[in-house]
């Protein structure tokens, strides 16, 4: 995601405000926040859960609808989204 660059303290405070309520939704196994290494507005949200289902639970939920129209504000660009399973891990 990447934000205006004076909404970025907007959207950390947004996201403090929420982590725990996201990362105890039913089925979210964890929640990470990353942020670009060399651009300090453009952030990831890295999410692991259950199973799709739980995913989509959490999607339809009003915490995302409401956690979601006050994030897309901040954008300066179209964000991305994947979903992705887990092909191959090493510890």
């Amino acid at each position: 995601m990447s934000f205006e660059p004076s909404k970025v303290s907007e959207f950390l405070e947004l996201f403090e405000s929420v982590k725990h309520k996201i990362a105890s939704f039913e089925g979210c196994e964890g929640l990470i926040l990353l942020r670009d290494a060399h651009l300090e507005n453009v952030y990831l949200t890295y999410s692991y859960w259950e199973s799709e289902e739980y995913l989509n639970k959490y999607r339809f939920s009003e915490l995302f609808k409401s956690t979601w129209q006050g994030t897309k504000a901040l954008f300066n660009d179209k964000p991305y989204a994947w979903s992705c399973i887990v092909a191959d891990k090493v510890k």
